[in-house]
């Protein structure tokens, strides 16, 4: 008898490993992937050109912290993106130079992971998070700062130009492109990987019951078709697909000229309300059963929008640790802030 409940137990456990290890092959199938834990995996997707250097990252980190960069000199990228707040700023629409909401009532998407995206911006008008850097720096709603500004600024405190010249060499121009450039790379850095991605590495109890239950509904639903990819999301679709978005009146955004909206990551999804394009949505499972409708053409009963909130929640990330950088001080000839 002893023997034979042994076995049985062997049984259920080998059944139970079997099981979650078919859940992640199932998840990879559906096109879900795991964030490498392998160093030159990593680098392959978040420094395909290899300019991240120790050197750039630590001056990009100095200048993603910087207000200066902006008109008033007290809005900078993290303002928005704010690394304490899962990256975002935690209000529906962004909000800058003279405390001006978006125009287009456009919510600021998170920049943890931002590097695995397809495109960047809600337009998908940018390529890559360096090109992007340069827009909220000369929008007039955000930072209001012309590129001859932010030159002139930093170009004005010796201990920048020391670092420039540490990280590109001598001869470098501290221009708008090295500058936003540099806080491109320092971007590239900043990825979170979380249990989800311990559970497709191989780590059958990365997971709960309730999270696995979850990204069986997740797939089972059809979310993968556009949440995928090491982003699980990040690509251009039209939006709303089928259904009307019950909150199309917020705001007057479109999408880009054929109509498609940049899919937000869900990493760290659980951190960065208010969700969609309007920060229209406060509640995640209302978030999950609005996506249901516009963009699948069903109805997620409450019931299965909880279970696929509950896998969210292993999507929380392992954020990299970020000392807040001392600033370089001003001199005479740093150009000086303004609220006009």
């Amino acid at each position: 008898m002893k023997f034979m409940k042994m076995a049985g137990l062997s049984i259920m456990a080998t059944s139970l490993v079997l099981g979650a290890s078919g859940l992640a092959q199932k998840a990879q199938n559906a096109g879900l992937r795991a964030i490498p834990s392998d160093k030159a995996a990593l680098a392959k997707l978040t420094d395909p050109n290899k300019t991240v250097t120790p050197e750039r990252v630590a001056l990009g980190k100095q200048l993603y912290f910087e207000p200066r960069l902006s008109k008033s000199g007290l809005i900078s990228c993290n303002t928005c993106h704010n690394l304490a707040m899962g990256g975002v700023d935690g209000i529906p629409a962004a909000t800058g130079h003279k405390w001006t909401a978006n125009p287009h009532h456009l919510n600021s998407p998170t920049v943890y992971n931002a590097v695995f995206a397809q495109r960047q911006f809600w337009d998908g008008r940018s390529p890559d998070l360096e090109d992007q850097a340069k827009g909220p720096m000369q929008a007039a709603p955000e930072m209001a700062a012309a590129p001859s500004l932010v030159e002139a600024r930093v170009n004005s405190m010796p201990a920048y130009v020391e670092a420039f010249k540490k990280a590109y060499g001598d001869n470098v121009k501290i221009d708008f492109d090295t500058i936003t450039k540099t806080i491109g790379i320092f971007e590239r850095t900043l990825v979170t990987p979380s249990r989800f991605d311990d559970f497709l590495h191989g780590k059958e109890d990365a997971l709960t019951p309730a999270e696995k239950e979850g990204l069986e509904t997740f797939i089972a639903k059809g979310c993968t078709a556009c949440h995928n990819g090491v982003a699980l999301g990040g690509s251009m679709q039209k939006f709303p697909a089928v259904g009307k978005y019950k909150y199309a009146n917020i705001g007057d955004f479109k999408g880009d000229k054929n109509g498609l909206v940049k899919v937000p990551t869900l990493r760290n999804i659980t951190e960065t309300a208010p969700y969609f394009h309007n920060g229209a949505v406060w509640s995640l499972k209302e978030a999950v059963q609005i996506m249901g409708q516009t963009q699948l053409g069903i109805d997620i009963s409450d019931a299965d929008a909880q279970k696929i909130v509950t896998f969210f929640g292993a999507l929380k990330g392992r954020k990299p640790a970020i000392e807040y950088p001392q600033l370089p001080a001003v001199t005479d000839k740093t150009p000086k802030p303004s609220g006009n």
